[in-house]
């Protein structure tokens, strides 16, 4: 059993000019993530950490993730490299932060700069050098029975150049998760072979009236899940229900796996229940609750057979006392299981999943490069 979960902190865009808005959200969700003692193995910040790339902007981001227990880890973004150059990011940014891998839990983290070599702006792009380092290290996940994962600034799509062959080495890869910033808004992809995700900003948002918070990302046995957490009055408090297995059906990527797809009968089911004073939690399927049991070994980590007897597109519910995930899983007997082609124009936002709107994903992609206004 392989499970990881991180929390993604969306495009912090440090900056005087709002008042440093970006820098007062990351100290609440910092004073938030304190109550948490264990299931969460990291802090992703995914580039645009500071708005104009300056000593001072990358100062107070360090002052404000000071309190954090767990490790933080960061990629550059476009307007990191707003001179040209990603010498200010570096200088304020330490090197543990800014890793290219790490190994955690059984998945290979792999931490991409799509921005230096490129001309500024959204001219991203992956160097010859570090497209090799991903292409060895790909290979190295496979030899040595890792999953990976990457993290970027941006989905293969937005790349100027060679983002489709990107992705693909990703798929053959069986990268079970890309995990973004960029968009400003909450989004998932799934092109039928990866699953991606961008969480909205933390300081300039369009959407839903402008409410900040994070995401909670996990993978669980090559299973994504994906949550976000509003902060602020909207703040659901604790504990915070994850369901990581099976797959919602929305982030099936691999239909010949139980973990995907199962078959009629008993199904294990497996969440994460984060947070202080949790209840132990209960799983509903096909109108029966089951008792869930912490698995040995795996902290905040809960699992239940449950039976459901017929095919078809079943709810599935875990409640830990007033916090609760349902997700939508797919039942097919083996013969039945979905069939998937080779992906078309794979990693690229055509295959948003679209509005989930109990995962704060609207679906209407209002962002400075999509269809939001500009900042």
């Amino acid at each position: 059993m392989k499970t990881i979960t991180w929390v993604h902190v969306g495009d912090l865009h440090a900056d005087p000019a709002d008042g440093w808005l970006g820098i007062d959200r990351l100290a609440e969700i910092v004073a938030d993530l304190a109550a948490v003692r264990e299931g969460i193995d990291f802090v992703f910040v995914p580039g645009d950490n500071a708005n104009h790339a300056t000593a001072e902007q990358y100062d107070r981001i360090r002052a404000a993730l000071a309190p954090l227990a767990l490790p933080v880890f960061t990629i550059p973004g476009d307007h990191d490299f707003e001179d040209g150059t990603l010498a200010a990011f570096r200088a304020g940014t330490p090197e543990a932060m800014r890793p290219f891998e790490r190994v955690i839990g059984g998945h290979r983290c792999l931490f991409l700069d799509i921005v230096s070599a490129g001309s500024g702006g959204p001219d991203f792009r992956i160097g010859a050098g570090q497209r090799r380092r991903i292409d060895a290290a790909l290979a190295a996940s496979d030899d040595e029975g890792l999953t990976p994962l990457v993290f970027m600034h941006a989905y293969p799509g937005d790349l100027a150049d060679g983002g489709e062959a990107l992705a693909t080495a990703f798929a053959d890869a069986g990268v079970a998760f890309v995990d973004t910033g960029h968009t400003h808004y909450n989004e998932l992809l799934n092109d039928g072979r990866v699953v991606y995700g961008a969480t909205r900003s933390t300081a300039q948002i369009e959407e839903d009236g402008g409410a900040a918070g994070y995401a909670i990302v996990s993978v669980h046995d090559g299973v994504p899940s994906w949550t976000f957490r509003p902060i602020g009055d909207a703040a659901p408090g604790w504990p915070h229900v994850q369901l990581l297995s099976p797959a919602d059906v929305r982030l099936l990527t691999r239909p010949h796996d139980p973990r995907h797809v199962p078959a009629p009968g008993r199904i294990a089911v497996t969440a994460r229940v984060l947070g202080p004073e949790a209840a132990p939690p209960v799983v509903e399927a096909d109108g029966i609750a089951t008792p869930m049991q912490p698995v040995p070994g795996q902290p905040a980590t809960w699992t239940a057979v449950v039976t459901i007897g017929r095919p078809g597109l079943h709810p599935l519910r875990v409640r830990s006392g007033a916090a609760s995930d349902t997700i939508d899983i797919l039942v097919r007997d083996r013969e039945d299981r979905p069939k998937r082609n080779r992906p078309v124009v794979p990693g690229h936002a055509v295959h948003t999943i679209g509005a989930w709107p109990s995962r704060h994903i609207l679906g209407a992609q209002l962002g400075p490069n999509r269809n939001g206004g500009g900042w």
